[in-house]
């Protein structure tokens, strides 16, 4: 389907008519925010998104996760337009300023896939992970991609720490401190709960014994290094 001769022709219609087909159809709160803000699912604003990359993700779906292919579902018109509606929430105008598509190999587009793999239900990397707009983040940006298996199996998570709340103890992620209270994400199960609490509440005891290895246990090593080269792809 050719669309890119539409968001040239008519960016201010398509901007219009891309923002209401948006809060009619992807802006429910349980996806998306208004204006492109997050809700249930990761916010679409100023993201840095090129328009390719807008437009093969509205067409095609993210395959393993709750967004959908319109492709299937709207008229040309109406996808032409929120495409231009996204990408213009994008700081990109009318079709200008496109950036090459990436293109991915074969092995990073299945990792692509496991990264966010609706079948592994919570043990999926997308339950605490955000790349490409894809997963919740949980966890800081990822910085470093791991070189091999063996260092993304033994890698420890930085700013978790041993947590002691009313007596039990157990590994969080620490998000912030306020004067009176503490923010942590509660690792005990996944998804990771997060938790505020009065600082006089808790006590830290330091870095946990909590690796990595232990929230990607559904993955095998095959698996685990498709993802690994997804990621190197996604974030060089």
């Amino acid at each position: 389907m050719k669309l890119p001769w539409l968001l040239i022709l008519m960016p201010a219609a398509a901007f219009a008519q891309g923002e209401k087909v948006f809060q009619t159809t992807c802006a429910t709160g349980y996806c998306h925010g208004a204006k492109g803000e997050p809700g249930g699912a990761p916010r679409l604003a100023a993201r840095g998104f090129d328009q390719d990359y807008i437009r093969t993700t509205v067409t095609r779906g993210v395959p393993g996760t709750a967004m959908p292919a319109f492709g299937a579902t709207l008229n040309a018109r109406d996808l032409a337009a929120v495409v231009a509606y996204v990408a213009a929430l994008n700081g990109i105008a009318g079709g200008a300023d496109r950036a090459p598509t990436r293109v991915l190999s074969a092995d990073a587009s299945r990792g692509r896939e496991l990264f966010s793999d609706a079948t592994r239900s919570f043990g999926r990397c997308a339950t605490c992970h955000e790349v490409e707009g894809i997963g919740i983040p949980v966890a800081t940006p990822i910085a470093n991609v791991p070189s091999s298996v063996t260092a993304l199996r033994s890698l420890r998570t930085r700013r978790v720490m041993s947590m002691v709340v009313d007596g039990e103890s157990f590994p969080g992620l620490l998000i912030g401190i306020e004067k009176q209270r503490m923010m942590f994400y509660d690792l005990t199960s996944l998804p990771p709960v997060e938790r505020t609490l009065d600082r006089d509440r808790v006590k830290s005891t330091g870095t946990a014994n909590w690796y990595h290895a232990g929230a990607f246990s559904s993955y095998n090593d095959a698996e685990l290094s498709s993802i690994l080269t997804y990621l190197q792809a996604a974030l060089k």
